[in-house]
């Protein structure tokens, strides 16, 4: 039987949304096997909302994708 965190692989984080719901599930996943996680990065208070090349939301969605990776590897090494 395939992991439940397994789905929040493949999701891609386009948002600040898809990033929360990714960062609320497995938060919950964590909790129900006693797992503590790192708090996830905070969402950017700085974007000017010009569209920059580099904008605060790229590097929090690259730092959510980090975050995952780290939740993600501490739910595989949790026992089931």
């Amino acid at each position: 039987m395939q992991d439940p965190w397994v789905g929040y692989t493949a999701r891609p984080l386009q948002c600040a949304e898809d990033a929360d719901q990714m960062f609320q599930g497995l938060q919950t996943l964590a909790n129900a096997r006693g797992v503590t996680l790192r708090p996830p990065p905070p969402h950017p208070t700085s974007c000017c909302g010009r569209g920059c090349n580099g904008c605060v939301w790229e590097g929090f969605l690259a730092a959510a994708a980090f975050w995952r990776e780290d939740a993600l590897a501490a739910l595989a090494s949790a026992p089931h």
